[in-house]
């Protein structure tokens, strides 16, 4: 197997530095860009800052002021696909980017540190889906959203910026120049799953579905009704959004729903609702279990080399790792047959 270099984002944006925006300022900076007063509140953020911003009359807002090191192609493409669902699949439940006074959709501020852009998104409220009890009608729920967030963009003709994302499966096999991090006990495992893309590149290869996809459809990106906790409410962070194949959205998504006992129901449900809204083709159901492992295989991957190279935030690198480790033993074997055992009407439509 060759063993290309890993790869990154142009831009640092996850190990940049600047200095922190004050409140007061941050409550000027919405005045004077979007002719709003309101009092603001830090939230925690990894890569950039990020606010709750209530106006006067109570309504809240998140507002988001990015690093300085943030591709501005970048932000214009996630603002682009906000713009686009809120025109194709208003129904889907995502952020609405607020305009500034001037009609545009952010605002670049002049700062110590260089350009910064701000942005300004309405608040969705609900709770975090891995905060919730995991059941078999969440999980259906859930995977209807993903299908229909999926048409949403379907249309979506933006680009995301020049360069590749560590994260996305198309590029698995770059993982092979650093999978000799892996501790020898799941290198074995790791380095299987690796040879397995490869063979499959050329069916992988002549995938006809392609378009932007969410590539980040996880628990921390859900947000499901406090009252009833099978209802999804929204969905957020768009900042991993790639052009891919169609079946790589389903691959990561299914990826957070096999760390459990009952992963098979969980992954049943989640599969029969995803197809009560969008059908998947033969190809899509022959690759499915090899890009799930795909993914747990990149987790497992990425984690044991940057926790290497960045000890210092080992707790947080490294805090997804069990679980992924636990769903790629759990789905080691899976097959498309065995797979269409869990969801008859699997490749229908």
């Amino acid at each position: 197997m060759t063993k290309p270099a890993p790869a990154a984002k142009k831009a640092d944006s996850m190990s940049a530095t600047w200095s922190p925006t004050s409140l007061a300022d941050a409550e000027a900076a919405v005045l004077r860009v979007y002719g709003q007063s309101g009092a603001i509140r830090r939230l925690s953020s990894e890569r950039d800052e990020t606010f709750l911003f209530t106006r006067a009359d109570g309504t809240e807002f998140i507002l988001k002021i990015a690093n300085p090191a943030e591709d501005p192609a970048a932000l214009e493409f996630q603002d682009g696909a906000l713009l686009h669902l809120a025109r194709a699949a208003p129904s889907v439940p995502v952020p609405r980017l607020v305009l500034t006074t001037d009609g545009a959709p952010s605002h670049t501020l002049s700062t110590a540190d260089g350009p910064r852009i701000m942005r300004l998104l309405t608040f969705l409220g609900g709770e975090l889906q891995y905060r919730t009890p995991a059941t078999e009608a969440q999980s259906r729920n859930v995977g209807r959203a993903l299908a229909e967030l999926g048409r949403g963009l379907e249309d979506y003709d933006g680009r995301p910026p020049a360069g590749k994302l560590m994260w996305d499966i198309s590029h698995t096999l770059d993982l092979a120049a650093v999978v000799d991090h892996v501790a020898p006990e799941r290198r074995a495992q790791a380095e299987a799953v690796l040879a397995e893309f490869e063979r499959a590149l050329p069916i992988i290869s002549g995938l006809r579905r392609r378009q932007i996809i969410h590539n980040d459809f996880n628990p921390h990106n859900i947000l499901l009704d406090p009252a009833a906790p099978t209802t999804v409410v929204g969905i957020i962070d768009f900042g991993d959004m790639v052009h891919a194949p169609l079946i790589n959205d389903l691959a990561v998504a299914l990826s957070y729903h096999l760390a459990t006992e009952n992963w098979a129901a969980r992954v049943g449900a989640f599969l029969e609702g995803f197809l009560s809204a969008r059908a998947l083709e033969p190809a899509e159901v022959e690759l499915l279990p090899l890009l799930t492992r795909s993914r747990l295989a990149m987790s497992i991957i990425i984690a044991e080399w940057r926790s290497a190279r960045f000890p210092e935030n080992r707790d947080y690198i490294m805090r997804n790792h069990a679980t992924a480790w636990c769903g790629l033993q759990n789905i080691s074997d899976l097959t498309p047959a065995g797979l269409k055992q869990l969801v008859p009407n699997l490749s229908e439509g």
